[in-house]
């Protein structure tokens, strides 16, 4: 397995903690030499809201490893209520570093990514963008606009090569679930309802993301391009039946 991204460098954004920091140590334990882009923690301090951050980062991560074959735009954040609840400064904070925070990266990361032999891009989406979950309406349609970004950049370019495919996770037990669950009435309950609207009954977990996004990323899923591969327990496309009592 180490030998799957044997000289490739993968640059991971949004790396330093949670579904991002498992990404990295799964391309790097594959062979992979990864840049970690974060606002900090990490070699590469990176503002995907910045584009000149943006660009100097990604140059930097050249200058360093001299190519860059795969991307993770993983960088993002949530943002909880419905459709009334958030005003507008901060519909456009989340959609600018969901979503215009990928196309920076990105842009920025293609003329690099186009001389790769092996390259792919793995956008970070999520089953908010496929189901109606409560309590979601701002976060929900920026991973919906994750998807469409994720196909039409597919088609874009992968006659030059590049593959785009995006993760869809469930509910991951990240550092984030972790603050909302301490901020909830009753913790116990909430990780509860959690699991349980999950198929399997649980949480997914970062490491589970990362397998998906470095199957995605790798040169043996050369056939793979502009697809959203689900990670969520069942929770797409499975409707149990309840537990008998």
């Amino acid at each position: 397995m180490s030998e799957e991204f044997e000289g490739l460098v993968a640059v991971v954004t949004g790396g330093a903690s949670g579904i991002g920091r498992a990404v990295a140590e799964e391309l790097a334990a594959r062979g992979a030499r990864v840049a970690v882009l974060d606002l900090k923690d990490t070699e590469f301090v990176c503002d995907v809201t910045d584009d000149a951050s943006v660009r100097a980062a990604v140059a930097a991560v050249a200058e360093r490893y001299g190519r860059i074959d795969v991307l993770v735009n993983n960088a993002g954040i949530g943002a909880q209520g419905t459709v009334a609840d958030n005003d507008d400064a901060e519909w456009l904070r989340v959609f600018d570093l969901n979503v215009v925070g990928i196309a920076r990266v990105t842009r920025a990361a293609l003329p690099h990514l186009r001389t790769s032999p092996h390259a792919a891009i793995v956008n970070t989406c999520s089953i908010a963008a496929t189901a109606g979950l409560p309590q979601r309406a701002l976060y929900s349609a920026s991973k919906g606009a994750v998807l469409a970004l994720t196909r039409a950049m597919a088609a874009d370019h992968l006659r030059e090569g590049i593959r785009v495919n995006c993760v869809n996770p469930g509910t991951v037990d990240t550092p984030w679930v972790g603050r909302l669950l301490d901020a909830a009435p009753d913790p116990e309950a909430e990780r509860a309802a959690l699991c349980a609207r999950q198929p399997h009954g649980r949480l997914v977990t970062a490491q589970e993301v990362a397998h998906a996004v470095a199957y995605l990323a790798s040169p043996r899923a050369g056939s793979t391009a502009g697809v959203e591969l689900a990670v969520d327990g069942g929770m797409s496309g499975l409707r149990l039946r309840p537990v008998s009592s």
